[in-house]
């Protein structure tokens, strides 16, 4: 039990570390982010559903993405928001002609940074609904009805897509391994029967993103669940079909890293949720 509190206490410790030498850069970058936002979109007003992409570096893959994201879900209209991480791909073109909103981080700041950012220009600008896809084309936007479905019926609040309920096409069997032993590992810190709790397709209600604690630059989607189970939001699944990355290598490292970084946030996260009960 010691060796376990003193390994939970070094995550404390780096994490603090971290948060006061980032903190300031992370503000200031935000706030250049919405002032060309603002530029962008003068008066801008988003749809009751908001779709948001973070893309870093995806210019040959998110034109596609954009064109299968529906117009309007049943009755309610849909906006799409890219969030475009850093890179100098030319990303922000393909989404300006895609008629979609845009705003740009001036420098590569994590994924979880830039869906931050997204979630509070999605607040701030009327949606009441936020669905994320990724910009490589592993999700299929055309499912965005039916992985929303569950919270415009109030029957949950943040809808998870699962490829363990639907079809998962790609072939690396290390990583379908970790969606496994992490969902089991999340469970069991949470109480919940999920299958798939690091897919970053999911659909949520914006009251639940106002009371959330988003810290990570990375692996957000781990965070998310942990917070908002822990805070007694209604989660949910929907199986989905998760198609192989349409070109480019994933951004997140090799299985390893990502493994190792995944369970770090899983663990502090945990551990934050449960110090703040207490």
């Amino acid at each position: 039990m010691s060796t376990t509190r003193s390994l939970w206490a070094r995550l404390r410790a780096d994490a603090h570390r971290r948060s006061r030498r980032y903190g300031d850069l992370r503000d200031l970058v935000g706030e250049l982010a919405r002032e060309d936002f603002d530029r962008r979109h003068p008066g801008a007003v988003f749809g009751p559903v908001v779709v948001l992409i973070a893309s870093y570096l995806e210019a040959e893959n998110i034109g596609d993405v954009l064109k299968a994201v529906p117009e309007r879900v049943g009755e309610l209209a849909v906006s799409t928001l890219v969030v475009v991480d850093g890179g100098d791909d030319g990303t922000e073109e393909i989404v300006d002609s895609a008629g979609a909103f845009c705003a740009r981080l001036p420098v590569n700041m994590g994924h979880g940074v830039a869906l931050r950012l997204g979630y509070q220009l999605a607040r701030a600008h009327g949606a009441r609904y936020v669905v994320t896809v990724d910009a490589d084309g592993q999700n299929d936007p055309s499912e965005i009805p039916a992985l929303l479905a569950p919270v415009l019926d109030d029957e949950a609040d943040l809808v998870i897509a699962s490829r363990r309920l639907g079809v998962d096409e790609t072939s690396d069997r290390l990583r379908r391994a970790g969606v496994v032993v992490f969902s089991e590992l999340v469970n069991r810190l949470t109480g919940q029967h999920l299958t798939d709790t690091s897919n970053g397709f999911r659909a949520m209600r914006v009251e639940l993103l106002g009371d959330v604690l988003l810290e990570q630059d990375q692996y957000q989607t781990a965070e998310l669940i942990i917070s908002a189970a822990s805070r007694g939001w209604r989660l949910a699944e929907r199986p989905t079909v998760w198609h192989p990355r349409a070109s480019g290598t994933s951004k997140k490292g090799n299985n390893v890293l990502f493994g190792f970084r995944y369970a770090q946030v899983v663990g502090w996260t945990w551990w934050r949720e449960r110090a703040a009960r207490r």
